[in-house]
């Protein structure tokens, strides 16, 4: 009888591997991103992530959702590197900076994020920058339904919360995401009075 590590052989591993987990490595980085805010930390969490499900390869089951399970394994990498740096004092490189902006290579025009420019028509600073500004909690939510389309069901999954919780909390940031660009939606000519309650 095989032992739960030895569940599949090597070339077995690479193919689940390949066709399940790799697909979905764009949508990892997205998530990555929008979590960490930041480009070195969401290519860490999604690399620590294929990582870990390679390594754990056994406990994922055929035909069931490979895109939430490997949101379940990065947003736990996610919580768990989070506390560790919570409780370090922050850490800056100054040679790093200093090089950077001592070298005559540094051109003061080009400091555009390409990743805002490329979404920047889908969406705009605004909206960007509100869900930004949300706790991880709410904007967690609001990426696995609202940008991923995950049911409610998957999000219990990936979050470990019932789905009582799931509601309650996508209510909530739905209305706070309102009101946080409820002005911006006047400006852009949306009438906000008539608009159904979350």
């Amino acid at each position: 009888m095989l032992d739960k590590t030895e569940k599949y052989g090597e070339t077995e591993k690479e193919v689940i591997f390949n066709k399940e987990f790799m697909p979905h490595l764009n949508a990892m980085y997205n998530f990555a991103y929008k979590l960490s805010l930041d480009e070195d930390d969401a290519k860490d969490l999604v690399q620590d992530t294929y990582m870990k499900a390679f390594r754990f390869i056994a406990s994922f089951e055929q035909g069931t959702n490979a895109k939430a399970w490997l949101f379940k394994i990065l947003k736990n990498s996610f919580i768990n590197e989070f506390r560790k740096k919570s409780k370090q004092p922050a850490k800056v490189d100054y040679q790093e900076i200093e090089q950077t902006y001592n070298s005559d290579a540094v051109d003061e025009d080009f400091t555009i994020d390409l990743r805002s420019e490329s979404v920047q028509e889908l969406i705009g600073d605004e909206v960007t920058n509100a869900l930004n500004s949300l706790s991880i909690e709410f904007r967690t939510i609001i990426i696995l339904c609202d940008l991923e389309g995950f049911t409610y069901e998957e999000m219990a999954k990936i979050l470990d919360i019932p789905i009582g919780t799931v509601r309650s909390r996508l209510h909530r940031a739905r209305f706070i995401l309102k009101q946080r660009l409820e002005k911006y939606a006047k400006t852009m000519g949306y009438n906000t009075a008539n608009q159904v309650e979350f």
